[in-house]
């Protein structure tokens, strides 16, 4: 990744980075299931505020009564997020409430045995309706080469407004061992790629307060690279 002098970070830029160091960001999830739920629980740990979307009322209600669906995630845990400052909705209109959104949304594959990018595209355009200045938008689904720039990029900037000047945009692959209570969001490495310089740099340093470590790199493309490779290599690992 390149390196960011203070002359390369905008004023939008620096607001993000200010809020960020008082830990005065609120982070939103789209999606919170098995990546985005323990993703959740990592950024609450870490002292910031988490406003969790998901299009399931089901899910929301659970997580209002304190409950969890999720097995390595108990009840218990829960209920220290909210006091922590989690809380859920089904109400996409206040995705302009969040300083980061992350897009935590699962990419089936078709019949033809391709990416369905439904979720992620629908995330996109509820995001653009109400994108203003200053929001970082990261990718976490997993998917092809491409996908974060052009795909996600133009229904962003259908909203008027430009990616890294006024918005920020960058892709940073879910690494989750569901029900594996050794290795979870804050432990596994985080690699992260901006589709420019300063959204990567933004990127990598909302990651770096809550995980163990991150591995910044030169683009988005690489990092969407990186998960196919690591899927790959786990698929004929099991295969062999």
């Amino acid at each position: 990744m390149a390196d960011i002098s203070a002359a390369d970070i905008s004023t939008n830029a620096q607001a993000f980075l200010t809020r960020l160091e008082n830990k005065e960001t609120l982070v939103g999830i789209i999606g919170l299931g098995y990546v985005g739920l323990p993703l959740a629980q990592a950024f609450t740990t870490g002292g910031y505020k988490v406003l969790g979307f998901d299009i399931d009322p089901a899910k929301i209600e659970k997580l209002s009564r304190g409950e969890s669906y999720i097995g390595h995630i108990d009840t218990a845990t829960i209920q220290q997020m909210t006091r922590q400052g989690f809380s859920a909705t089904t109400d996409f209109r206040r995705l302009q409430e969040p300083d980061a959104i992350l897009i935590c949304v699962p990419t089936p594959l078709t019949s033809a045995r391709e990416p369905d990018l439904t979720y992620v595209e629908n995330s996109a355009i509820a995001i653009a309706d109400t994108l203003r200045p200053g929001q970082l938008i990261v990718l976490e689904s997993t998917t092809y080469p491409g996908t974060t720039r052009r795909v996600v990029l133009p229904i962003l900037e259908q909203s008027g407004l430009k990616a890294g000047t006024d918005f920020f945009l960058a892709f940073s692959p879910e690494r989750e061992d569901p029900g594996n209570k050794n290795f979870s969001a804050p432990t596994i490495p985080k690699v992260v790629g901006g589709i420019d310089a300063l959204s990567g740099h933004l990127a990598n340093q909302l990651y770096a307060r809550v995980v163990k470590s991150t591995v910044p790199v030169g683009s988005a493309e690489v990092a969407e690279a990186s998960k196919i490779l690591e899927n790959t290599y786990r698929a004929v690992n099991i295969a062999l």
